[in-house]
């Protein structure tokens, strides 16, 4: 699945569960939040890569 594709889906969850937000705040927070768990994976490889590396 495209990163598009994941954003959209989760914040039509969102939506479905706090319909209370705006679509763009759900949208904000969706990627603000995906885009951060993405960091953290890739910081876990490339800790991961470096310890083994040494």
């Amino acid at each position: 699945m495209h990163d598009d594709e994941n954003i959209a889906t989760w914040t039509e969850r969102l939506l479905g569960e706090a319909p209370a937000l705006s679509p763009e705040q759900a949208r904000q927070f969706v990627h603000d939040l995906y885009f951060a768990a993405q960091r953290a994976v890739d910081k876990e490889v490339w800790e991961a890569d470096f310890e083994r590396d040494e």
